[in-house]
């Protein structure tokens, strides 16, 4: 049975540049780096960046993404972070809790988010989405 994810890969055409974006400015460790990768982390987050000249630096056109988490407290340094390195947003935030929607620098869609699973459940309880169903109890 399964018991979490394990790791992300993402194909990046630039090694240092994808190392420093997420290391410098998003601020993962830097645990180990290889002539076409490196890996990254954050607590329950291991990260692979995998070197590929094929990656297609286009965004994808779907809503598919990667979200990290962070603190309401810290939302608004990081973010003034992001808007300083003219960090490219992708989509403004309709859902509950402060999120930025931002690419890298290989075009990957992230996501910063506060709040968890938890508040998302609550605020469809409230709010629910067009013929949303609850499989658990509050």
């Amino acid at each position: 049975m399964l018991s979490g994810l394990n790791h992300l890969t993402l194909a990046v055409t630039d090694l240092d540049r994808s190392v420093v974006f997420y290391s410098e400015l998003l601020q993962l460790r830097l645990e180990a780096k290889w002539d076409k990768g490196a890996y990254l982390s954050l607590p329950g987050l291991w990260l692979c960046l995998s070197l590929d000249p094929l990656r297609n630096p286009e965004p994808a056109a779907d809503y598919t993404h990667y979200a990290f988490s962070i603190s309401a407290e810290n939302f608004p340094l990081l973010l003034a972070r992001l808007h300083a390195a003219q960090v490219a947003p992708w989509r403004d935030n309709r859902s509950e809790g402060d999120s930025f929607y931002f690419l890298d620098p290989d075009g990957h869609k992230l996501e910063v988010h506060v709040g968890d699973l938890a508040s998302r459940l609550q605020a469809c309880r409230q709010a629910p989405y067009v013929a949303m169903e609850f499989f658990t109890a509050p």
